[in-house]
Formats: C-alpha cells, structure tokens, sequence
C-alpha cells in the first residue's frame, strides 16, 4: 500500500481528491524558469528547490492563518510555516496592523530606538539567561556572534557541535565529522577553508562518549560547545533524558561556554523555549524565526559577564546596521506580546501536534509501513524508517523516496509539509480542528 493509492475514502478526502485532478503549477513552472537564469538553482536558500522530492518548487503569492496560496491559485494547509516563525498563523491581524503603523515612521535609522529596549527587556524578562542581548538580521549571524563572543571570553579557539546539528552557514560551523571521526574535522562546503574546520571538533548528539573524548583530548582548548537542544535539522530529534544537564555539567567542569541554539525553539516549545522545558540553563542562547516575528531578525545574548565582551564595551567585534531595526522588532515585540498574554496557545498546538503524530503512528500500523514519528511540544517529523531515531545515524536510515512520495501525495491532497525528509513539520496556533482533521483524513485514506 503506497501513499497514491485509492480505496474506500470519506467523503473530505473524496472532495479533496478532486482538487487533484484540477492542480495546475503552469505559472510556478514559468516562473521558475525565469529563476533559474537568474539564482542559483532558481532560488535563494536550497531546500525551497524541492530537489529531493521530484519536482519543481511551488512559487507563493500569498498566506493567511494556517494556509498558502500559490501563484496559480492552489491552497494548502501549511505545515512549514515559513520554517518555524508561523506560530500565530501567517498575516495575524495584531501583528500586520502594528507593523503597517510602524512602516509609517521609516523602515530603518541605523541609530538606536526604543523598541529595542522594548524587546530585550521582554527577551530578558521570559528567558532570565539571557542577562544581556545583542540583535543581529539572522540565526546564521546570531550563532557566528555567539561563538566569537565565547572565544573572546575564554581566549580559547576550538568549539564542538554535533553531527547532524545545523547552525548557520557560517564558515566555521559547515563541518561534519571526517574519517577520524571524533579527532578531525573537514568543511562541509566547498569555499571554506580547511584550517576554519579544524578548529571545530564534531560529537555525536545524545552520545555522552564522544564529548568525553572531545574535552579530555582538547583540554583547556575548547572554548565553547553550541548544540540544538531538540535537533530540528536532520528531522527533530529530541535529546535522550539527563543528556542536556551532561552538556551542562561537562562545559562547567572545562571551562567552556554552554550555547544553546534555540533558533527554532525558542518561544515554539513554550515561553521559554527548551531551557525552561528541560529545565537547563546555557551560558549563551540564540534566538531567531519567532523574535522577528516574521520579520528578518535574530538575537544572540547570555551571561553579562560574556556578553560585555562585545564591541563597544569589549574587544570581540560584531556590527549590523539593520540591526534591531524598527519594523523587525515591532513584529517581534508583538508577537511575543500575543504568546506570553495568551499562554493557552501552546497548550493548542501541543495538542494538535499529537493528534497528528498519533494519525502518522495510525497509518504506519494500519498498512505496515517503515515509519518512526518523533514529536515535542509542537514540532514533530516522520521518518521514513523502523530505526529508533535518536541520532544523526538514525535519521539517515530513512528511505527519502519513500518520502518524496509522501510529499507529493500530501502536496497533491491540499497540504504542505516540509520538502526534505530532514526538516521539521510546524504547527500553528491558526491551525482549527477542521485544518487537523481533513489532514488525519487525508493520511488515512486507503
């Protein structure tokens, strides 16, 4: 039983099918025509080529709530949600009336205002580690600025991170591990030189050896240790019990700075994100997607010990002069207004987010298909595999054609879910219980 099947359906799922035979990419397909003469590979970040599922990617024109409209006029319920800021739904009303009114009073100063202090005063008040912050224009910048203030603090220059653990393009962080696999390490990308990686050691997430042997065959060398706290990269990947506090026990007894890369989940696992959910405290923290509200922003902060290392009260530069611009911080200031004041959200899409993951569980036993569902607060993903996954070798266990055809069928039935069997699914306070059933519907069909 493959995911294009037919059989005895309900009557949504009928109707949906229907919808099918009148999709038409014809403008999508123009238009990414005319993109790929004019980007690389028709686009401005790679997985929105749709390469690993097949086809050609899908030109938006529009998004409302819990859906998307492509250029040619084709809806979708969205479980992308611009990879991870949609937690209100797309286009709030509160938020793109706040931001039309600031638009009003200009788009960028290059000089400080008070929605600054508006925002890191809210950021500092909802997580209390970071003691002091720094808003930068993306997670890319918040994650190179967070691992130079750590090095201008400790006057160290070696960082682990994890197999399988994004953090931005940076040149320092496009590393995996070589064949000496906990001894070497070599760039990811070609264009980053070799003596960038070396001096990024690579472990392996949720296993506690391989940071042993990082910190006992680098001592007094390693200046920090930046992780995802829930993996949200290579699928999620949740971290296995105890093993977040082994991070945290391990860079104290070294010396080294703690970073948490809450890129993705900072305010979606709750209002203070994972290091109030496992209740763990880093030294450092990166924010981005939700804090910007939509809007291109990211934040790094944490200790004020380290973060006065920061130009101009300290040596280690970083500068951006749209940073902490006045329409970025609008967006974010009441978007997080709106999640702080409204705490019942999370406690909506956490349930929605487990409803799915029982529909996917549903599915794998009704027509025995090789699929492991792991799903936290409201993050979750659907791997293509009986493994257990728990780790970046589990995650590549899965079978990705099998997911491009998910992907498709899901596409083809009204519902956008992530084009890469590596990323996450999202949902959003906008998606209704009618949003969450016809998608069950959908993943039950024979």
């Amino acid at each position: 039983m493959n995911w294009y099947s037919a059989g005895n359906v309900s009557a949504a799922v009928i109707n949906i099918k229907k919808e099918v035979v009148e999709l038409n990419t014809t403008k999508s397909e123009e238009l990414y025509k005319i993109a790929l003469d004019l980007m690389p590979g028709g686009v401005n970040s790679p997985v929105r080529a749709f390469g690993s599922v097949g086809r050609n990617p899908l030109f938006i024109d529009h998004a409302k709530g819990a859906y998307v409209w492509d250029v040619d006029g084709n809806q979708y319920i969205d479980y992308v949600c611009s990879w991870g800021p949609g937690i209100l739904g797309h286009a709030h009303p509160e938020v793109i009336e706040a931001v039309v009114k600031a638009c009003y009073d200009g788009l960028t100063f290059g000089a400080p205002t008070g929605k600054e202090n508006t925002l890191a005063a809210m950021i500092r008040e909802l997580i209390p580690s970071m003691e002091m912050v720094r808003m930068v224009n993306s997670g890319t910048e918040a994650t190179m600025s967070a691992i130079r203030a750590a090095r201008g603090y400790t006057g160290r220059d070696k960082i682990i991170k994890f197999k399988g653990c994004y953090h931005g393009h940076s040149d320092g962080l496009l590393v995996q591990a070589g064949s000496a696999a906990l001894t070497q390490s070599v760039p990811d990308s070609a264009g980053v030189p070799a003596s960038f990686a070396q001096q990024t050691l690579v472990a392996l997430y949720n296993d506690r050896d391989s940071v042993r042997e990082l910190f006992e065959n680098n001592k007094d060398q390693i200046a920090a240790l930046i992780v995802e706290p829930v993996a949200a990269n290579m699928g999620v990947v949740l971290p296995e019990e105890g093993f977040l506090q082994f991070l945290r026990e391990i860079t104290e007894e070294n010396g080294a700075v703690l970073i948490f890369d809450e890129v993705i989940t900072g305010f979606r696992l709750g209002i203070g994100g994972a290091q109030q959910w496992f209740g763990v405290k880093p030294d450092m923290t990166t924010l981005g997607k939700i804090v910007g509200g939509g809007m291109p922003m990211a934040v790094y902060g944490g200790k004020k010990e380290i973060m006065q290392k920061v130009a101009p009260t300290g040596k280690v530069y970083q500068a951006g002069t749209l940073s902490g611009n006045p329409i970025a911080t609008t967006a974010g200031i009441k978007t997080l207004e709106l999640l702080r004041d409204n705490p019942s959200i999370y406690d909506r899409i956490e349930a929605n987010t487990k409803k799915l993951a029982a529909a996917y569980k549903t599915r794998a036993e009704k027509f025995g298909l090789k699929m492991h569902i792991n799903q936290i607060g409201s993050l979750m993903c659907a791997f293509f595999t009986d493994e257990n996954v728990k780790d970046y070798a589990g995650a590549l266990s899965s079978d990705t054609k099998a997911y491009a055809d998910y992907f498709n069928y899901m596409l083809n039935n009204g519902i956008y879910v992530a084009p890469s069997q590596f990323e996450a699914m999202f949902i959003s306070g906008a998606h209704s219980d009618e949003d969450i059933q016809k998608t069950i519907d959908v993943l039950l069909a024979e």
